[in-house]
């Protein structure tokens, strides 16, 4: 009678599915956070964490080499470039029972009603590299990417708060300005975080309230790195790939993109944030335009309306203040689509909301028409504005603030996923107001600022 071999690799096959750690196993699923165009994201806490812990020697080594890894340093007296602490590697993210993390799900790709799968999506494979390589406190840090039954999980630190929620605090509850000290601190973080990005040759790419989030404990942590992009040239322009025809939602579009520019620069995060920083000012989107969508042969339309709130409140850009705007592909389509506001009202509308003149001119310099002259990121970090008041810390936004910020809306009502959404009621966080109130909006503006893509 012939011996029966037994294939090893299917032996260890069996044994590893046997012992894989599961995401229910691992993590108590406490509810329901958001959903997005790749993927919905959940509250959850860990039950037991890993029995060793990652060593010093397994942390070094998952990071870039430093040849890889440029610090964000420089002869600045702006500690936000200067302080080494700031940076984070794998393991330094606690892992105790009871911690609180979010939890990422990528959603599978559908053909009709049919789920399939097709592997990772460049999205996920994007977010999880950078995630993974990507160590700073601004940054949301990634703790572990768990794959099972054909799903992708990636567990990331928590935060509580958002900076769309704090505007929707401030413009629905309270109904009182952002404290300017508070404000400079958010935004300082944010500049941080996004330096050390530039610094390392990443574009974000999705800057926008909805993607910033922030701790406790009061510390800005920038997240959604799916759109995110790395340089592999430094100083070289970024090209527009397949499928990378459109980035960034529609209101915190930089004019070179709106324009069609084949190629672009981290002068488009800098946009973005200057729409961020008028928005967190006024507590309102200050370029609240409405989205053409692709026609039926999937072209791209020209953003009209976006680009005429845009010189609605700079005016109209001349080929004198930005001389490349001649050579943009829809150059034409912006001069025949006119005519567009001749006044150029933001010192009247800053003014309404602020007194210094350094805030002005650092909101101007971001608003440039030309990405060469945009401030970056660098330039930013050290401006005048931040040293008034006595200069900004790199603690907590919150310290010295007396105002306490709901935190962030959990249910436990997801009916597209049963397995992570199917928690008893005793699991239901404290309602807060939904998210559809976070703005002071129409629906259409509330639909396109929950979008998290937009492609």
């Amino acid at each position: 009678m012939a011996t029966r071999t037994v294939d090893p690799m299917l032996m260890y096959r069996a044994k590893r599915d046997r012992e894989r750690r599961t995401v229910l196993k691992t993590y108590k699923i406490i509810g329901f956070i958001s959903s997005g165009t790749y993927g919905r994201v959940y509250k959850a806490v860990l039950l037991a964490p890993p029995q060793s812990a990652p060593t010093e020697e397994k942390a070094e080594k998952a990071t870039l080499s430093p040849h890889e890894l440029w610090p964000a340093t420089g002869n600045y007296s702006s500690e936000a470039l200067n302080n080494p602490e700031l940076c984070m590697r794998p393991g330094d993210l606690p892992a105790k029972e009871g911690n609180v993390f979010a939890i990422k799900k990528f959603k599978p790709d559908k053909e009709g009603d049919v789920q399939t799968y097709a592997g990772i999506s460049q999205s996920g494979i994007r977010e999880i590299m950078l995630n993974r390589e990507l160590h700073h406190r601004n940054l949301v840090a990634l703790r572990e990417v768990i794959l099972e039954d054909k799903a992708i999980y990636m567990v990331f630190e928590y935060a509580e708060h958002d900076f769309l929620q704090i505007i929707h605090h401030h413009s629905q509850t309270a109904r009182t300005p952002i404290p300017g000290m508070t404000l400079r601190r958010l935004l300082h973080q944010l500049l941080a975080g996004v330096h050390f990005l530039h610094s390392n040759f990443v574009l974000h790419r999705d800057l926008k309230p909805a993607n910033i989030l922030v701790t406790s404990s009061g510390i800005v942590k920038i997240g959604d790195l799916g759109l995110a992009r790395l340089w592999h040239k430094p100083l070289a322009s970024m090209g527009l790939f397949g499928g990378d025809k459109v980035v960034v939602t529609i209101w915190y579009r930089a004019p070179e993109l709106i324009l069609g520019a084949k190629h672009y620069t981290a002068a488009v995060d800098m946009w973005a944030i200057g729409c961020i920083y008028a928005e967190l000012l006024s507590l309102r989107p200050i370029f609240k335009g409405d989205e053409a969508k692709l026609d039926s042969k999937k072209t791209l339309p020209f953003q009209r309306d976006q680009m005429g709130k845009i010189c609605e409140v700079l005016g109209p850009v001349k080929p004198e203040q930005w001389p490349g705007i001649i050579h943009m592909p829809e150059y034409k389509t912006y001069t025949t689509s006119g005519p567009y506001p001749m006044p150029n009202p933001l010192p009247q509308w800053y003014h309404q909301r602020s007194s210094s003149a350094q805030g002005y001119e650092l909101l101007c310099r971001l608003f440039e028409w030309d990405p060469a002259k945009r401030l970056t990121s660098r330039e930013s970090l050290t401006h005048p504005w931040f040293k008034e008041d006595g200069g900004v810390n790199f603690k907590s936004v919150f310290e010295g603030s007396a105002i306490t910020y709901p935190t962030r809306r959990v249910t436990h009502e997801d009916n597209g996923d049963p397995k992570m959404g199917s928690l008893p009621p005793s699991l239901a966080a404290p309602r807060l107001p939904s998210s559809a109130n976070f703005r002071p909006a129409s629906s259409t503006a509330v639909a396109a600022q929950k979008r998290t893509r937009l492609r």
